[in-house]
């Protein structure tokens, strides 16, 4: 099976991807929720709420959203009747955000957001009923071990559900969506944002992480069952949707 094509966000540095990554979001945290908003349109918002619909639909009562950033979709996760909602992300910077944000809603006795690395997560073997990753697993350094980790940490029957970009396979959207994402999205993103570099590496991740059947294909290899992907607006993002035994 061929391994994602390893992308770091800054090319002349000697530091690990996820250091690189953890550095970049730290950089990149303070204006990174109306960036995120501008670059999409949107339209995130309705992925999001297709995400929570899927996880409410288990009666979840403990949910871990892993590379949570500034908590969006963990604060998206309260409207389930979870008791307990943890996100993890690796940038202190992105979580500072995502902790005003939790207690701005009074979501402080539900939400907790913890730094923590996906690839080791600090939790005991079947923990939470729903998992969850927005827009984060093509940032894992490894993506199998952060993909096995989460297989761990989940209950069995538990529900685990992934939103990440995808590249769309049919004409006009596929020319028009390459086109967005290697000029369109790295010009917004240095105009707008003090790291030049950012938006380059979301930009190029995008393009060459594993996406519908082939991440499908990786989620079967670790040990998932019931694996099923959902394009979303004309292939520009997928859900994908899988189960513990």
């Amino acid at each position: 099976m061929k391994q994602p094509q390893k992308v770091t966000p800054y090319k002349d540095s000697a530091l690990g991807k996820k250091e690189q990554v953890t550095q970049m979001f730290d950089n990149i945290s303070g204006n990174y929720d109306g960036l995120n908003r501008v670059i999409s349109f949107g339209i995130d918002i309705k992925w999001r709420k297709k995400v929570l619909q899927l996880v409410s639909d288990t009666n979840p009562e403990t949910i871990l959203d892993i590379a949570t950033g500034t908590g969006d979709l963990a604060i998206l996760m309260s409207e389930t009747k979870a008791k307990r909602i943890v996100g993890l992300d690796l940038s202190e910077g992105m979580l500072e955000v995502g902790r005003k944000k939790v207690a701005e809603r009074k979501l402080n006795g539900r939400i907790e957001l913890v730094q923590g690395d996906s690839e080791n997560l600090p939790f005991e073997n079947d923990s939470f009923d729903a998992v969850t990753v927005g827009f984060g697993v093509r940032n894992f350094e490894t993506l199998e071990k952060g993909l096995s980790e989460i297989l761990r940490v989940l209950k069995p029957g538990g529900i685990f559900v992934i939103l990440e970009s995808s590249n769309p396979k049919k004409f006009p959207f596929k020319q028009g969506y390459t086109f967005y994402n290697k000029f369109i999205l790295p010009t917004i993103g240095k105009l707008f944002s003090k790291d030049r570099s950012a938006y380059g590496y979301l930009s190029e991740s995008m393009s060459v992480f594993p996406f519908g059947e082939e991440l499908n294909n990786i989620l079967r290899k670790i040990g998932f069952i019931d694996v099923r992907a959902l394009p979303q607006t004309f292939g520009v993002a997928t859900i994908y949707v899988a189960f513990k035994k």
